[in-house]
């Protein structure tokens, strides 16, 4: 069984896609770029790359937020460095959101060239409601 939840506090697509696909009791959170809800495309919420990676990270967290779940629920993500050399910077931005039990990860290069942007990074969660949502 598949769902596409609405996500009324999130800002819509800007392509033909969806931010998350509900399946068979997992959550499949498309690549976040590191945009505020309020942006635009391409003004991205910082220059650098632990900046862009905490916003990629809390619109995930969002996402899950919205469906009753917590970073916890993530199993598995993916991120896409548009430098690899950003790995490390990447890592401790990234280790704030997952610091015990971090999930199953890839890194990979970004495949888009857009100015500024420097990371984004997809996730895979159980759908595992809170009890209190």
């Amino acid at each position: 069984m598949k769902g596409i939840p609405e996500l009324p506090n999130h800002p819509k697509p800007v392509g033909p896609y969806s931010h998350c696909v509900v399946a068979n009791g997992l959550v499949f959170v498309s690549g976040q770029a590191p945009l505020r809800p309020e942006a635009k495309p391409g003004e991205w919420a910082a220059a650098d790359i632990g900046g862009q990676t905490r916003q990629c990270l809390r619109n995930i967290q969002s996402i899950l937020d919205e469906l009753g779940l917590e970073m916890r629920s993530v199993v598995r993500t993916t991120v896409f460095l548009a430098d690899p050399a950003d790995f490390k910077a990447m890592n401790d931005a990234y280790r704030e959101f997952f610091p015990e039990e971090p999930p199953a990860r890839s890194t990979a290069r970004l495949g888009v060239d857009l100015p500024g942007l420097r990371v984004s990074i997809d996730a895979i969660a159980v759908f595992e409601p809170r009890q209190d949502a």
